[in-house]
């Protein structure tokens, strides 16, 4: 399935039905995660079968029930924009397996996550088979969202990847800027914006093939 369509069937699902996620799912997913950590130098890791992250105050304060599996995020303070990044990739490759998933920034107890020194868990991914496939968040347009000097396709077309990007309370912080056939983006003030900065690039270059700066 192309990713433009992935983006669109996917939503932040918070609660799960008990049913475990196959081995030759798992497979593909740690194959992912590992060539991921590879290429990025981040440390993703994986965690099936593992209720007590999400058996917390905090879990069922942000409405999570039954949450099974999750991937933890773990690299240098600096790299959240890489781990929105990255992160993304992952969530659509869930997401292409028949998984769904959530952002979770705050909202978890204690992760089995192993954190080195000069490293932090920079965000968590709750993921499984939801209960539900999740509703649309409600998006900001792309004349809010970007600015071009000129009327390109490829531009809008990923701007509407953008647009499905998931960010922290739906803020979507960010701007994007087509001038001189050069696409840049920037995070505005925000909870958690560098980290929606980099889902909302991942959306835009692999729908388009063009890079963001």
């Amino acid at each position: 399935m192309e990713q433009l369509q992935l983006m669109k069937e996917r939503h932040s699902v918070r609660q799960y039905k008990n049913d475990k996620i196959e081995k030759a799912k798992r497979e593909k997913i740690n194959k992912c995660i590992l060539e991921i950590n590879r290429e990025s130098d981040l440390s993703i890791q994986i965690f099936y079968d593992e209720p007590n992250c999400f058996n917390s105050f905090m879990a069922h304060y942000g409405k999570f029930t039954g949450v099974a599996n999750y991937i933890a995020i773990v690299g240098k303070k600096q790299e959240q924009e890489k781990a929105g990044y990255y992160g993304e990739k992952l969530v659509l490759k869930c997401q292409e397996l028949g998984l769904n998933t959530c952002w979770v920034a705050m909202t978890h107890g204690k992760t089995m996550a192993k954190v080195e020194k000069g490293q932090k868990l920079l965000i968590v991914i709750s993921l499984g088979y939801g209960k539900t496939q999740g509703v649309p968040h409600k998006s900001k347009s792309i004349s809010e969202l970007s600015k071009a000097d000129t009327h390109c396709d490829w531009f809008i077309k990923g701007m509407e990847a953008v647009s499905l990007a998931p960010t922290a309370v739906n803020q979507q912080k960010f701007i994007f800027e087509l001038k001189n056939g050069v696409v840049t983006a920037k995070a505005l003030n925000g909870f958690y914006a560098k980290i929606d900065l980099g889902i909302a690039k991942y959306h835009f270059e692999s729908v388009t093939g063009h890079k963001v700066k």
